[in-house]
């Protein structure tokens, strides 16, 4: 369960937790919008790549699609939000929306308002690929009932690429805003853009409520290849398990953190290596706190460039 502190939810470490461990592809668009596949072809490309949850966000359109034996499909959208005026459009995802949402005639409305519908409506609302979308971070992070980004979106790396938005989710935790990270695909042309990243979801079982419970929570953790086995945290350090990797860090706000490099002679700052593979990537890391952190999240490197993201471990 999560601890609320004023009108913030603090985060929990889905490591520490027990459940499933759920692949889960979040944004991901059919011919019921812009999409290339139909939504029954959609489903079965995302089951065939081994994928666990797929929740497909038609651009105001809720695609309702039938699970499979293997893969659960949450119904959900993508809306359009105006952060503060018309000219600097949000898109927000609304992961498991209860209702279909109407299409307005004249301006869409402002990011608030969007949220709160989407909460009010049974969904789970993370606002979608702010550095493709070219937002400010100032323009949300003070939204009501946003839990948090897409910290990366392979179909915005492909396009631009802009589809890191590790810096404005940096900001917004310096801010003292305990938002979540998503990796996504936003699929529309499967098979190039599919199948590239993962919300690797902490679920009680491996269900609809579950899994938008551990949204809403915060247990997951994003990756487009490598995996975090294990992350604990204690007044000092923070020890982590992993894929083999070229490099872990600690980002814990600007000037602070620590990092783990592999290599001949790597470079430890502020932290220690304590395992590796028979190549001499880290597969386990100590990383020493910084005094007074505002904030801590694990980001993992693998050797191919990939990498993976947990969720903030503490704020404030």
């Amino acid at each position: 369960m999560v601890t609320i502190l004023g009108r913030y939810a603090l985060p929990v470490n889905p490591f520490q937790e027990d459940g499933l461990w759920l692949r889960c592809a979040l944004h991901a668009h059919t011919t019921n919008s812009d999409g290339e596949l139909a939504p029954e072809l959609l489903v079965r490309h995302y089951e065939w790549a081994g994928y666990d949850v797929l929740a497909i966000t038609d651009h105001w359109a809720r695609t309702a699609e039938p699970s499979t034996k293997k893969l659960l499909v949450i119904p959900s959208t993508e809306l359009n939000a105006i952060a503060p005026t018309q000219e600097h459009d949000a898109h927000v995802l609304a992961l498991g929306l209860d209702v279909d949402p109407v299409l307005p005639e004249g301006s869409f409305a402002p990011l608030e308002e969007v949220v709160a519908w989407i909460a009010d409506n049974g969904g789970v609302p993370y606002l979608a690929h702010t550095y493709w979308s070219g937002l400010r971070t100032e323009q949300w992070w003070d939204c009501p009932g946003l839990l948090g980004i897409e910290v990366w979106n392979s179909g915005c790396e492909l396009e631009l690429g802009r589809g890191d938005s590790s810096l404005h989710w940096d900001e917004a935790l310096e801010h003292g805003r305990p938002f979540f990270g998503l990796a996504t695909d936003d699929s529309h042309h499967p098979g190039y853009d599919s199948g590239l990243a993962s919300t690797w979801v902490r679920a009680k079982e491996k269900t609809r409520e579950a899994v938008l419970e551990a949204l809403r929570d915060g247990l997951f953790y994003g990756s487009t290849g490598p995996e975090i086995r294990d992350i604990e945290v204690s007044d000092g350090d923070v020890v982590v398990r992993c894929s083999p990797a070229e490099a872990v860090t600690l980002y814990s706000g600007r000037w602070r953190g620590a990092r783990a490099n592999a290599g001949r002679l790597g470079y430890p700052n502020h932290s220690e290596i304590l395992e590796r593979n028979n190549d001499g990537l880290i597969t386990a890391a100590r990383l020493f706190r910084p005094y007074d952190a505002p904030y801590g999240r694990v980001e993992v490197l693998d050797k191919n460039g990939d990498k993976a993201w947990s969720n903030p471990l503490w704020i404030g």
